[in-house]
C-alpha cells in the first residue's frame, strides 16, 4: 500500500518521477519494480475515458423529474383496476396464479392468503379510458398526458434494497444514483446550480428511512453526487457565510484555497482535489442562486391555486412539485422528489387515502405547469414506487384494519412528456393482479429508457472503477419501446 508520509517525503509522484530519470524503456522498467504504486490508477485513465457532456445522439428530453412515492402505492388503488378481486374478495390466492413465488416473512407465517378487492372505486379517463382509482382524480384528469406503465418488476422484496436498485441499478449501496450518472454524462445547463438536486417530504403513514446513498455519486467524482435541499430559511446547511465574513472575503479565500488545491493536485494528481474546489466554487455562487429560485412568493395566485393549498408549507409534496418546475426551468439536469409514508402494511383505505390526497393534485399540476410553459415536450416526469402491492390480505380481514404486503412481481407507474407517448397504457398484468402477461419492464428497462431520452446509449455511458467498467443498467437493459414516441 503506497505510503503518503513517505511520498511526501520523497516528493515523487508518476510526473515527476518520469520527468526526472530517463524516459528509456529501460528506465520506465526499472521504475516500476523500484516503486510500482507510481503507475497504478484507481480511477478511469484518461485514455479510457469517455466523452461527457455531450449526448451519444439527439435528446428528447434535457431533464428529469422523478417523484419518487417511497414506501410503494399498492398498483391495485391506483393504477391497475381488477374487479375480480372484488368478485372473489375473502377467498384464498389460487396456487396456480401464486405458483410458488417468493413472499415475506410477513406473511409467509399467515395460515392463508385471503384475496381483497380494492378499497376504492375506478372510473376511466381520457380518450382512451385508462382506468384510475378515486384516490387519484387530479391525475385521472392529465391522462392524456402520461404515459401509465402496469407492467413494471424487481427482484427486491424488502424497502431498502428496492429503493436501492430503483435509485442506483444496484439492490447494495455504494453505486452512483441514476442523478449522478447524469451528472457525469451531461452535466449541467446552469453553472450556478447543481446538476442534480433531492428534494424530500414526509405524509403520515410509514414511513421507510431515505438515506444519503440513494442520491450519492459512488465511485464518481463527488461533484456529481445530488444536493438535499430542505424546506424553510435554510434550505441548504452550512451555505451562507458565517457571520463578520464579507462577500469579499469569501472570494479572497476560495481563490487562495483554490491555489493551495492546485498546489496539491500537481504534487498527487488526485482527481477529488479539482472535484473538492468545484464544490466550493459552486457552493459560493449557490449563496445567490438557491434563495432565488426557493422563493415562491413571486408565483401567481392561480398557480399556487393549482398546485393546493400545501404548497405554501415548505417542505412539503406540494411545494418540492412546484420547486420542481422552478429548478426544471433553471437547468437542473435531475431533480429528484422523494414522498414518505407509502409502507400501508394495515390501516390501508385511511393511510393511502390520506397520502394520495397530499400527493395527487400537486403531481397533476406539475404537469398542466410543464406544459404550458413549454416545458413538458423535454421534461421526462416520473411517479411510482419501489415495488407494488399483494392482491392478498395482510392482517385481520377487515375494511378499516387491512393491509397489503410487498409485492415485486408487478406494480404500476406513470411517465410523461420527454418523448414519451401520451395517453397511454402499457403492458398488462392477470386478473388477479399478481403476475404480468404482457409487456414486462424490468428496472434495468426503465433505466435504460430515461438515459436514452437524455441521448445516451446506457452501454455506452460507463465508468472505469477498480478494473470494471460499470454502467447505471449493469449488464442488462432494454429500451421500452413500445412507449416511445
Amino acid at each position: 500500500m503506497q505510503n503518503p508520509l513517505l511520498e511526501s517525503k520523497l516528493n515523487i509522484n508518476r510526473r515527476t518521477f518520469l520527468s526526472r530519470m530517463s524516459t528509456g524503456i529501460g528506465s520506465v522498467a526499472l521504475g516500476s519494480l523500484l516503486m510500482p504504486s507510481l503507475f497504478s490508477c484507481g480511477g478511469q485513465k484518461d485514455e479510457e475515458a469517455i466523452l461527457t457532456g455531450v449526448p451519444h445522439f439527439a435528446p428528447k428530453a434535457k431533464r428529469v423529474i422523478y417523484l419518487f412515492q417511497s414506501g410503494a402505492p399498492s398498483q391495485l388503488e391506483s393504477f391497475d383496476y381488477k374487479p375480480l378481486l372484488r368478485k372473489m374478495h375473502g377467498q384464498d390466492l389460487p396456487a396456480s396464479i401464486r405458483m410458488g413465488q417468493r413472499i415475506t416473512t410477513m406473511t409467509s407465517t399467515q395460515t392463508s392468503l385471503p384475496l381483497v378487492g380494492s378499497a376504492v372505486d375506478f372510473k376511466q379517463y381520457g380518450k382512451h379510458g385508462a382506468w384510475v382509482s378515486d384516490f387519484f382524480k387530479f391525475t385521472g384528469q392529465v391522462a392524456d398526458d402520461i404515459c401509465i406503465v402496469k407492467s413494471v418488476f424487481t427482484e427486491a422484496i424488502n424497502h431498502d434494497p428496492a429503493i436501492t436498485f430503483f435509485q442506483t441499478g444496484h439492490q447494495q449501496g455504494g453505486r452512483p444514483s441514476m442523478g449522478a450518472w447524469l451528472s457525469y454524462g451531461l452535466g449541467s445547463e446552469n453553472e450556478n446550480l447543481p446538476a442534480f438536486v433531492v428534494l424530500t417530504s414526509r405524509g403520515g403513514g410509514n414511513s421507510q428511512g431515505l438515506y444519503a446513498h440513494l442520491w450519492s455519486a459512488g465511485f464518481l467524482e463527488s461533484s456529481h453526487q445530488g444536493v438535499l435541499m430542505r424546506g424553510g430559511k435554510d434550505p441548504v446547511l452550512y451555505l451562507n457565510d458565517p457571520k463578520g465574513m464579507e462577500k469579499a472575503d469569501r472570494r479572497r479565500f476560495l481563490d487562495h484555497l483554490a491555489q493551495l488545491n492546485q498546489q496539491t493536485y500537481d504534487e498527487f494528481s488526485d482527481p477529488e482535489i479539482l472535484s473538492r474546489v468545484k464544490q466550493y466554487e459552486m457552493a459560493y455562487r449557490m449563496q445567490t442562486s438557491v434563495p432565488e429560485v426557493m422563493d415562491i412568493n413571486g408565483e401567481p395566485d392561480h398557480i399556487l391555486k393549482m398546485y393546493g393549498p400545501d404548497v405554501v408549507t415548505p417542505g412539503s409534496y406540494a411545494a418540492n412539485c412546484l420547486l420542481a418546475r422552478k429548478l426544471a426551468e433553471k437547468g437542473v439536469r435531475f431533480i429528484q422528489l422523494y414522498h414518505q409514508g407509502w409502507d400501508q402494511h394495515s390501516n390501508l383505505v385511511d393511510e393511502m387515502g390520506m397520502q394520495a390526497k397530499q400527493v395527487d393534485q400537486p403531481s397533476a399540476a406539475l404537469i398542466m405547469d410543464l406544459k404550458q410553459r413549454g416545458l413538458l415536450d423535454d421534461t421526462l416526469v416520473i411517479f411510482g414506487g419501489e415495488f407494488g402491492r399483494t392482491n392478498y390480505c395482510q392482517g385481520p380481514l377487515d375494511a378499516k384494519l387491512y393491509g397489503r404486503d410487498h409485492h415485486p412481481r408487478c406494480f404500476s407507474i406513470w411517465m410523461a412528456g420527454g418523448g414519451i407517448k401520451s395517453g397511454i397504457v402499457h403492458g398488462e398484468t392477470d386478473e388477479f393482479g399478481y403476475n404480468i402477461t404482457q409487456d414486462p419492464v424490468h428496472i434495468h428497462d426503465l433505466h435504460a429508457t430515461i438515459l436514452n431520452q437524455l441521448g445516451l446509449d446506457h452501454t455506452k455511458l460507463t465508468y472505469k472503477h477498480q478494473g470494471r467498467r460499470y454502467r447505471l443498467t449493469d449488464v442488462a437493459g432494454e429500451l421500452v419501446k413500445g412507449i416511445l414516441v
